[in-house]
């Protein structure tokens, strides 16, 4: 079955099939059609090859396109009341991870959350982008049982074809300017004493999380000569009118705030957007949307390319900053710069799965405005317990940066179950060069602090398989190497100093004889499978593919 193939057992048939469904995937995503010149109806979708099983297809322009999406997908678990005083909907994530591994729990949808001993209204949602199959669905491309790595990678492939096809840049269409009164995220409004963001149903996701938190927003900031930013934040949810604002040092929120409190400003104006569509949500977590030079990249007009149509922006009501219209809540107010109004922060539940650390002072937001949908539906991040968002474009980017310095490159992943850990397969002609691009990887990516190289007959996206590898290809001395000292990601919860930390290259690479190993090293029993019985894939596949897709695990 595809879904345990590695490179070098990709058989004809199986060849074949994923042409096939890269076909359907050009024809219909937005950002294909883009690159490719398909024609598109008003609503971004090509008109060849549109799919008539599905009722709702991208580009998605609110949460609730998306939602309805992963239902019909069947990837929407539904859950009617869920007791958050007893911490379930968090140990329901964990125990769904416990079952179906980090990449293919479905979404959540929680009627009814109940927290601090009242009941909220939801929907609250969960674990939005967490399956793997997510990265085709928001593309567009057509999913299969347990075709998990081949669909990923068939989204990797088309972005990077779009990268080369744009100059290694992401497409952009400039976002669409609508009224106030056609924009969704403006049904209500909220001003003065009327505004209670304790009313909503933001939750506290860990006992040991520094109370309520509003973690799932994209938070507008703007700079006169940076531009305009949106990233995502912990916020402490400190009161009706209140929050707690965690930008890390050298994120770019955290830049703009004492660049404003160095021209002598008092305050800073800020834009929280929640229940984003999940192209808006994507570009929030990651760094998709490079700068280039001292230009600002526009990350509402890269959410137009990705999406092959532009995104609906209105103005917020009390600054300048453009939004997404079809969220479900928009959080305005204001950032004190003034040392005195720092307050305490934290601890918080992060991403490499422990707890961040308290802050002794931070900032905080002052609310002046709040709109939203009426019924607004409103998303939790459950962080550290699984992956956070479509991540295929992110993986795309690097392997295309990596490639200038790292020519051999396969693939690239930083697994979002296993944070500090960089995993890389190249197809490695030379004693060295597993050494070498190992050393290019820990030196210039903080987050890695744990890299492994591979050969290319292993799939980095199976852990079994990489741990597999290592155990069996894998000699410590000499194929290591200990940096003792250098950069480090701020939330890894083992460093001793602030962002700094040592790290350890793994060459699990087949080691040559120019680097201490074999003569000739053994083939795998799969690959002496392959190599002198190569149609039993096909005969496996047409046989039996079909009783072991549809066998349910118990």
């Amino acid at each position: 079955m595809a879904a345990n193939k590695t490179p070098d057992s990709q058989t004809d048939h199986s060849t074949k099939s994923a042409l096939d469904r890269r076909e359907f995937l050009v024809a219909t995503t937005g950002i294909a059609a883009l690159t490719t010149g398909c024609a598109t109806t008003a609503d971004g979708v090509s008109t060849a090859n549109r799919r008539s099983d599905r009722r709702t297809t991208p580009p998605y322009d609110s949460i609730r396109d998306w939602v309805a999406a992963l239902d019909e997908h069947g990837l929407l678990l539904r859950i009617a009341e869920i007791d958050q005083d007893n911490y379930e909907a968090t140990g329901l994530v964990f125990r769904m991870n416990d079952y179906y591994g980090p990449y293919r729990s479905p979404g959540l949808l929680f009627e009814k959350i109940k927290m601090g001993g009242e009941w909220y209204d939801g929907p609250v949602l969960g674990n939005m982008q967490m399956h793997f199959h997510t990265d085709s669905i928001a593309f567009g491309l057509e999913t299969e049982p347990l075709e998990y790595y081949d669909s990923y990678r068939e989204v990797k492939d088309l972005m990077k074809e779009t990268l080369a096809g744009n100059k290694g840049r992401y497409p952009e269409i400039p976002p669409n300017v609508v009224a106030r009164d056609q924009a969704p995220c403006k049904e209500v409004t909220l001003e003065g004493d009327d505004i209670d963001l304790t009313k909503f149903g933001f939750m506290q996701t860990n006992p040991h999380d520094d109370g309520r938190y509003v973690n799932t927003a994209s938070i507008f900031t703007s700079d006169p000569e940076i531009g305009y930013n949106f990233g995502t934040y912990r916020c402490a949810l400190r009161g009706p009118r209140k929050l707690g604002f965690n930008p890390e040092p050298n994120q770019t929120g955290y830049n703009m705030m004492m660049r404003a409190k160095e021209r002598g400003e008092k305050t800073a104006p800020i834009t929280l957007v929640l229940g984003q569509d999940p192209i808006v949500w994507m570009i929030s977590g990651t760094k998709v949307a490079l700068r280039f030079g001292n230009m600002p990249a526009d990350e509402l007009a890269i959410a137009g390319g990705f999406r092959g149509k532009a995104l609906d922006v209105v103005k917020s009501d009390t600054n300048d900053m453009l939004i997404p219209a079809h969220a479900e809540l928009i959080i305005e107010g204001e950032v004190p710069l003034d040392d005195d109004a720092m307050e305490p922060e934290g601890p918080f539940g992060e991403m490499f799965g422990y707890m961040g650390a308290a802050k002794e002072t931070n900032f905080v937001i002052n609310v002046k405005r709040v709109t939203h949908r009426k019924n607004p539906w409103l998303m939790n991040a459950f962080t550290g317990m699984g992956r956070g968002m479509l991540t295929a474009p992110m993986d795309a980017l690097y392997e295309v940066f990596l490639k200038r310095t790292i020519p051999n490159i396969v693939e690239f992943q930083i697994p979002q179950y296993a944070m500090g850990v960089a995993i890389m397969s190249i197809d490695k002609q030379a004693a060295g060069e597993g050494m070498k691009a190992g050393n290019a990887i820990a030196k210039s990516n903080p987050i890695a602090k744990v890299v492994i190289v591979l050969d290319k007959d292993v799939n980095i996206l199976d852990p079994v398989e990489v741990i597999a590898a290592i155990g069996a290809r894998w000699q410590p001395y000499p194929a290591s190497k200990i940096f003792e000292d250098t950069n480090g990601l701020f939330t890894d919860p083992s460093q001793v100093e602030f962002e700094r930390t040592s790290k350890i290259v793994i060459d699990a690479t087949r080691q040559l004889p120019g680097e201490g190993g074999k003569e000739d090293f053994p083939k795998s029993n799969r690959q002496y499978l392959s190599d002198e019985a190569p149609q039993v894939w096909d005969i496996v596949d047409e046989k039996f593919g079909a009783l072991i897709k549809n066998w349910k695990r118990v």
